[in-house]
């Protein structure tokens, strides 16, 4: 059977329709904002731009004056924009006709659970099944929210251009509000005049959940559990999406995220939760409206009406009322218990309200559900199906997906901190006054004794200490807290940045032990290395076969059924050793991770530290989950979502569903599935990968590490600085000075390389290390041919390449290039282009294609629809870029610059 991938199956005709009446409209507005002369302007750049004389386009753009620039940079960051929303649209309409029709796409959940039925053991794979996306809050999402806010509006205008079209919405009304909102988004900050705090972050990530990600998981829970059903495979407790969250609660290299941030991130959660469930009662109390007259409730039901306080006179023959508004009193109660606060959606009487700790709070969310189970039953009992499937199926999913706290919040810190905070404690208790000038191997030995034989807290002296402890320990003694109130699963994992060592995994459980977050018994929050650099992934298995192996750890695990999590860098082993050198060591640290895991009885799971673009990890995400290696893939992983990927990715219901059904499927398919190619074939890939790679780090590390004007040429030629001046974050882009490479973020890394058109994380090193392997031996064009055809890992790899090179456009990357004030870092740009031909030329000799995007015509088509707009704005950045070194831009002026970066990256859309 042949499946059609979903994302690529947009409607050309619909999308270019919509983009040609949001273009018309802008065109209007505009015009009517500046005059026609000026606007001639602008649709003069959109002809040169077409005609590719990008010689003219340069010349024309510098004769414009800086409040020309103003309305010309808008414009040309807006219409990137609304062609993201009208393909948004088209996949959101994809997604409902194909799962309420039989047609088959890649990763449809129907055809993923018909595969899993076939197994025997296709109970324990369902009922297990894990997928978690955890939202991050790092610096790409350059979007205000108002402006989400407006894009949203345009959204679900653009929904219902169908039945305008068949005359049930009057066209004129229509096109009027969508106008409208044009204009609203034409005098609009497109960029945050302030820099984002911690608790904007939070509050801003936290309304995709009530738009897109409940409504998308309840109901992708509802069917995923109806679907194995008509197997005769009874899901009850199944949790196939859950979600996970960082801000907050991620420290590293961000001196804004305290306790304070870690308890309003946990609580707001808890609240949006909370707003759900009233608002869930709300709809059942005015629905199930059943009357005594014409039925009989069963006698737990006429239990809970009893407490009720609803006593009007209207309510005395409907039973379920009464006992819906009991519930909705002890949810009250639960919430102002737990959160201090009661939400405002709930229908009680402002008396009963006042008297709310008369009646019992709910003790667990499953006690919350028990009552809502009681209703249910009752309702079967008489027969009523349909209302129990239309009313009770979600929200009774939602209390096991979300309990009381929405999202698990990850805690992470860098061990370079827990090894100074451990040192001072070990010091202040007496234990040890130079832990850290401590062998690794006396390192461990002390830890262990620790952990194993001292019961005692080590902060509980009257020692001073130090400003970094004192934050650092509120953080686990708000952990603590919060745990006991909104229950064990608001905070599971503590990641630790920069995993070097296994005295680093050690250091970070004597910080939870501080506040009994593990003991000698058991560990209710877990100890995660991250491995980033590519030397780190590969001293990745000394470290964990050593931790693993230790009788305090297996003591900790068999509290966690035996799960070890472990957590993969992509964006810092990129940096480090080049693309090729990163996915290829994650995915051998991943293969041999597993296999220390089988040996020791240990299950592995891996948290996925992806960004949005290829350099970065990113990708269409289906490829990426079944793309890792056999077995890597147990019942559950997680990965992050950050900046704009989350908006592309959840920002509406219908998107979201989607998006949550292809990690889902891909993770089940990754578990059930081999690939065409077999394993002993794979073990011979395998020699000609380590070849092949270390030539590949040879060539990335000769420019990016041993060529003296490189760090220079980065620094002048991408608008590195300017990026680091937006508001996009509240983490800084440096750890140290921004002129230090090493301590540079790679975020912001990737994301200038993404403005410059030279996309250089995505593929740089590839098509040398490739050339010297088919040069060596003729064969090896072949077997790099076959390899792509017949191995997940492989396909995926060169197909993200493929990609990227479709996205940059080094006659544009030249242009940066002169932004260079000497020479010699002008010259830097000459290795690059020409590894960019090469790449290009060998990419599409392994994927026998003559072209870029050969086989993704859907992507080909939007980039199409786009190049011509967003490459005008890159001539527009680096005009700007120049006046604003010759200290030419003052005042309003300086928001030019923002405003490009905001276009090129809506134009890319997975630019960070």
């Amino acid at each position: 059977m042949t499946f059609t991938k979903l994302e690529n199956s947009s409607d050309k005709a619909v999308v270019a329709e919509e983009v040609k009446i949001l273009t018309n409209l802008l065109n209007e507005s505009t015009s009517q904002l500046i005059g026609e002369n000026e606007f001639d302007k602008i649709q003069n750049l959109i002809k040169i731009s077409a005609k590719k004389d990008y010689d003219q386009l340069k010349k024309q753009i510098a004769a414009l004056d800086n409040q020309e620039m103003i309305v010309v940079a808008r414009y040309f960051a807006t219409l990137p924009l609304l062609i993201n929303i009208s393909e948004d649209v088209e996949l959101a309409s994809k997604v409902n006709l194909f799962n309420n029709t039989d047609k088959d796409y890649l990763g449809k959940l129907d055809d993923t659970i018909d595969l899993v039925a076939q197994k025997d053991n296709a109970k324990k794979i369902l009922e297990h099944v894990n997928v978690v996306p955890v939202l991050t809050a790092h610096p790409t999402q350059i979007q205000r929210k108002t402006v989400l806010e407006i894009t949203n509006r345009i959204h679900h205008l653009l929904r219902s251009y169908r039945e305008v079209k068949n005359g049930t919405i009057n066209q004129k009304q229509w096109s009027q509000q969508l106008r409208a909102n044009i204009e609203i988004l034409m005098q609009t900050d497109i960029i945050r005049g302030h820099k984002l705090k911690v608790d904007n972050e939070i509050t801003n990530v936290l309304t995709y959940y009530p738009k897109a990600l409940i409504p998308a998981i309840t109901k992708f829970t509802a069917r995923y559990k109806q679907l194995a059903k008509q197997h005769n495979l009874d899901l009850t407790f199944a949790t196939p999406i859950t979600m996970g969250m960082w801000i907050g609660g991620d420290r590293d290299g961000n001196p804004f995220v305290t306790a304070d941030t870690l308890r309003l991130s946990a609580t707001l959660q808890s609240q949006v939760i909370f707003e759900y469930y009233f608002k869930q009662l709300k709809t059942l109390y005015r629905a199930i409206s059943l009357s005594t007259s014409y039925m009989e409730p069963s006698a737990q039901v006429e239990e809970l009406s009893k407490y009720s306080n609803d006593n009007s006179p209207f309510r005395v023959n409907e039973p379920y009322r009464r006992a819906f508004y009991f519930i909705e009193s002890r949810l009250a109660h639960t919430e102002k218990e737990l959160l201090g606060v009661i939400d405002k959606n709930n229908f009680l009487k402002e008396h009963d309200l006042e008297n709310i700790e008369q009646i019992p709070a709910y003790s667990s969310p499953q006690d919350f559900k028990g009552d809502l189970e009681t209703i249910k039953n009752s309702l079967q009992e008489d027969h009523n199906q349909a209302i129990v499937k239309t009313y009770f199926t979600e929200v009774l999913d939602a209390i096991d997906v979300f309990g009381f706290y929405l999202a698990t919040i990850d805690l992470r810190q860098d061990s370079s901190v827990n090894e100074a905070c451990v040192a001072e404690l070990l010091k202040s208790a007496g234990i040890c006054d130079n832990y850290s000038d401590l062998s690794e191997k006396d390192k461990i030995d002390l830890l262990l004794n620790e952990l194993n034989n001292d019961p005692r807290n080590l902060h509980s002296n009257n020692q001073p200490k130090s400003e970094l402890l004192q934050k650092e320990l509120k953080i686990y003694k708000t952990a603590r807290q919060l745990k006991d109130r909104l229950g064990d699963n608001v905070i599971k994992q503590h990641i630790i940045s920069h995993t070097e060592s296994v005295s680093d995994m050690l250091e970070q459980a004597i910080m939870l032990k501080e506040y009994d977050l593990l003991d000698n018994q058991s560990a209710s929050v877990q100890v995660v290395p991250l491995f980033e650099t590519v030397e780190d992934l590969q001293n990745a298995r000394k470290i964990m076969s050593q931790y693993l192996n230790f009788d305090i750890v297996k003591t900790w695990l068999a509290s966690q059924n035996n799960y070890q999590e472990i957590m993969l860098g992509y964006s810092d082993s990129n940096k480090d050793g080049g693309y090729l050198a990163s996915n290829w060591n994650l995915y051998k640290a991943q293969k041999d991770l597993t296999a220390i895991g089988e040996k020791l009885g240990v299950k592995i799971t891996f948290m996925h530290g992806r960004g949005g673009t290829v350099g970065r990890g990113g990708g269409p995400s289906y490829q990426a989950i079944t793309a890792q290696p056999f077995k890597s893939i147990n019942d559950r992983i997680r990965m992050t979502e950050q900046g704009e990927i989350i908006q592309n990715k959840y920002g509406n219901k219908d998107t979201a569903y989607y998006n949550l059904e292809m990690l889902a499927s891909a993770a089940i398919d990754r578990m059930v599935s081999k690939q065409a190619v077999s394993e002993d074939d794979i073990s011979e890939f395998r020699s000609s990968m380590d070849e092949i790679v270390a030539d590949s780090n040879k060539v990335y590390r000769k420019l990016v590490f041993e060529t003296p004007a490189f760090l220079n040429y980065f620094f002048q030629a991408t608008p590195i600085k300017e990026i680091s001046n937006l508001n996009i974050g509240s983490r800084p882009a440096s750890r140290k000075k921004l002129t230090d490479f090493s301590s540079l973020r790679a975020i912001p890394w990737v994301f200038s390389w993404s403005q410059s058109r030279i996309m250089f994380p995505g593929w740089f090193g590839v098509g040398s290390a490739f050339k010297h392997f088919i040069d060596a031996d003729p064969k090896n064009l072949k077997e790099l041919q076959r390899m792509y055809q017949g191995w997940p890992f492989f396909h995926a790899l060169m197909s993200n390449v493929d990609m990227v090179l479709s996205k940059s456009n080094m006659e544009i990357a030249r242009q940066y290039a002169e932004l260079c004030e000497d020479e010699e870092s002008k010259q830097v740009f000459e290795p690059i282009y020409q590894e960019w031909k090469l790449t290009k030329k060998v990419i599409l000799q392994i994927e026998n294609h003559d072209e870029l995007l050969a086989d993704s015509p859907s992507l080909k088509q939007s980039l199409d629809y786009r190049m011509p707009y967003f490459n005008i704005l890159n001539y527009i950045q680096i005009e700007m870029i120049k006046r604003n070194r010759q200290d030419e831009l003052q005042g309003v002026f300086e928001s030019i610059i923002p405003i490009t970066i905001n276009g090129v990256a809506s134009g890319l859309r997975n630019s960070g």
